[in-house]
């Protein structure tokens, strides 16, 4: 199998689904992780199960994200691969929604991402080479009642992704967007015993996040679609 041809990896917006299982896959292969979350104690045992380093981060203040590039670089050097995952969720009728809620929905799911990105770029365009992975979800291609804020977030993320890689796949960085294409199964999520297979196993999206980072720059995926093998929807 071809090797990843990174050695540092960071992933902000860090929890114990499909980004928990990206790090102890990175770390698997032999790369230095770091992770970063709002709270960073919610890491620690993440932390120690992989020896990942741990950084708190507000992904949606330009300061702070500036701030983790920074720590991250200084504790374990540039990260390499990148992988954008934190997203914020505000449900309800349009008329009914808090503007102030909205906003901060949006400036998480997108303009952390954008913040992330920029951080990244301005380090990995230098070296000519590295990955910047960006998750989706559904929501990236199609809005449903009620989730208005979240498709805003995940479409302008879409947005940003597609920009991102015209930009910068020239310059040799690497950048792929996830779509994210159902519900991700955890113990609280668990398939119904007549559906087997019907949600995400993170543990499989995790793999094909690192089999996108093995991929040939002659034929790089810049966008990916990972659903259960049931339609449903």
């Amino acid at each position: 199998m071809t090797q990843i041809p990174y050695r540092t990896a960071l992933i902000v917006g860090t929890g114990p689904g499909v980004s928990a299982s990206a790090a102890r896959a990175l770390s698997a292969a032999g790369l230095k992780v770091a992770l970063a979350a709002r709270n960073v104690e919610k890491l620690r045992a993440l932390a120690d199960e992989t020896g990942a380093e741990a950084f708190a981060v507000d992904a949606a203040d330009p300061a702070a994200v500036a701030g983790l590039f920074e720590a991250v670089e200084a504790r374990i050097g540039v990260p390499e691969v990148v992988l954008y995952n934190a997203a914020a969720r505000v449900r309800g009728q349009i008329v009914e929604l808090d503007p102030e809620a909205v906003r901060h929905a949006i400036e998480v799911s997108a303009f952390g991402g954008f913040l992330v990105v920029q951080q990244a770029a301005k380090r990995l365009v230098p070296r000519g080479a590295g990955a910047i992975l960006l998750t989706g979800a559904t929501a990236s291609v199609k809005g449903f009642p009620l989730s208005s804020a979240f498709a805003m977030g995940k479409f302008a993320l879409r947005g940003l992704a597609q920009s991102a890689a015209r930009e910068l796949a020239p310059k040799g960085i690497h950048v792929a967007h996830f779509i994210i294409d159902g519900g991700v199964r955890s113990a609280t999520r668990p398939d119904p015993a007549d559906r087997p297979d019907s949600t995400l196993d993170p543990d499989a999206v995790a793999q094909a996040y690192l089999d996108v980072l093995r991929q040939h720059r002659s034929a790089w995926s810049w966008e990916v679609e990972l659903r259960p093998w049931v339609e449903m929807f």
